[in-house]
């Protein structure tokens, strides 16, 4: 399978709706944060009554509603790096 390089895009309307392009993955959501991968990011989405109302990764499309209060790029390996993952959380 070929590898695409798709390159991503965000835009927050009235910091209550936000359009992102180029979504690899989506690793965790609840009402209070988001995290998501690019190709080259991973991008953690903070806020209040956060909920997903479209996703579609094979377009990468993800549209989030809710009061968004922060947008943090972490970088690519930066997230897992930190111990944040589902994975380390239950190793540990």
């Amino acid at each position: 399978m070929e590898d695409k390089h798709m390159p991503h895009n965000l835009i927050l309307e009235e910091k209550s709706k936000l359009s992102i392009s180029g979504v690899v993955d989506v690793d965790t959501f609840d009402e209070a944060k988001i995290v998501l991968f690019t190709a080259e990011d991973t991008i953690e989405i903070e806020g209040s009554d956060l909920h997903i109302q479209k996703l579609n990764v094979a377009d990468g499309e993800l549209i989030i509603e809710g009061e968004i209060t922060s947008i943090l790029y972490l970088g690519k390996d930066t997230y897992h790096a930190k111990g944040k993952g589902f994975f380390k959380k239950i190793l540990k």
